[in-house]
C-alpha cells in the first residue's frame, strides 16, 4: 500500500510517501515562501526522486485541519486535484490527531497545542492503546480551560487509586513555546514539552496515520473532501461583529 501525505495546516509545508508502513521520501519546508509557491513542486521533487508514479498510489491522505484558513484550502485544492487526476481516495486526517502520531509510543495523555491566538488553542486528548486513541476530540478551547480539563481528569483517576496514563501529559505543536508558561504554572501533573523537532506537522505521520485509516476505511471520494476549520476565519468573524 502506498500513501501520499500532504500537510499545509500551518507553517510548514509538508509532502511524504510511505509505502507499508515504511517512509519513502519526506521533503518539508519550514521558510517564507507561501504554500500555493512550494506545495505542487514538493510533490513533483518526492515523487521524481523516489520513482513513483502517481498512478501507483493507493489513496491521497491529507491534514484536514484545523489551522491555516489559507493553508488547508491550498492543501484541499492540491488533494483533490491529484486524487481526481488519478482517480483514487481522499483520507482526511484530523490535523490534531496528525500531529499526536507525531509522538506514537509515549506513554501518558498527548496533548497537541496549535495556536490559534488570544489565549485560544486549537486542541485534542489522545493516548497511544494499541492504536491512538482519542480521549477529547479536536476543538478550539482557550488555554486555561484545557488545562483545567487534563487537572480534572487526572484528579478523577488519583482519586479512584487508578494507575492511569492520564496521570501525565506531554504537550506539542506551534502553541508550546507561547503557552508554556501558562502550563508550568497551572498544570498539577507530571507533564513534558515535547522537542522543538516534534512541534510541527509533518507529512509523514499524516501518511502513516492516513494508512491505518484507509485499512479502516475510513476514506472519502475526492469530490466530497472539505477542510475542517472549526472555526469562522478572521475576516468572517469581523462581519458577524459589524453586523451585531
Amino acid at each position: 500500500m502506498k500513501i501520499l501525505g500532504i500537510d499545509s495546516s500551518g507553517m510548514v509545508a509538508s509532502v511524504a510517501i510511505v509505502q507499508d508502513d515504511v517512509l519513502i521520501a519526506e521533503y518539508t519546508m519550514n521558510h517564507k515562501r507561501t504554500h500555493s509557491e512550494t506545495l505542487l513542486p514538493m510533490i513533483d521533487e518526492i515523487v521524481k526522486t523516489s520513482e513513483t508514479k502517481l498512478e501507483e498510489l493507493d489513496a491521497i491522505a491529507i491534514a484536514a485541519g484545523p489551522g491555516s484558513f489559507t493553508g488547508l484550502r491550498i492543501g484541499a485544492a492540491t488533494a483533490k486535484g491529484l486524487a481526481m487526476s488519478i482517480d483514487k481516495p481522499i483520507i482526511p486526517v484530523n490535523t490534531c490527531e496528525g500531529l499526536a502520531f507525531n509522538l506514537w509510543g509515549t506513554e501518558g495523555l498527548i496533548c497537541p497545542i496549535m495556536d490559534a491566538r488570544r489565549n485560544q488553542v486549537y486542541t485534542g486528548l489522545y493516548q497511544v492503546l494499541g492504536g491512538l486513541e482519542v480521549v477529547m476530540d479536536q476543538q478550539p478551547m482557550d488555554i486555561h480551560e484545557l488545562i483545567e480539563i487534563i487537572n480534572n481528569l487526572s484528579e478523577d483517576k488519583m482519586s479512584q487509586n487508578v494507575i492511569s496514563p492520564m496521570t501525565q501529559v506531554t504537550f506539542l505543536g506551534d502553541g508550546v513555546p507561547i503557552y508554556e508558561d501558562i502550563i508550568a504554572n497551572e498544570i498539577k501533573i507530571p507533564c513534558k514539552l515535547a522537542p522543538a523537532s516534534m512541534n510541527r506537522q509533518r507529512a509523514a505521520s499524516i501518511a502513516a496515520y492516513g494508512e491505518l485509516l484507509y485499512k479502516e476505511r475510513r476514506f472519502i471520494d475526492a469530490d466530497d473532501f472539505a477542510p475542517e476549520y472549526l472555526r469562522k476565519s478572521q475576516a468572517e468573524r469581523v462581519r458577524s461583529e459589524k453586523r451585531e
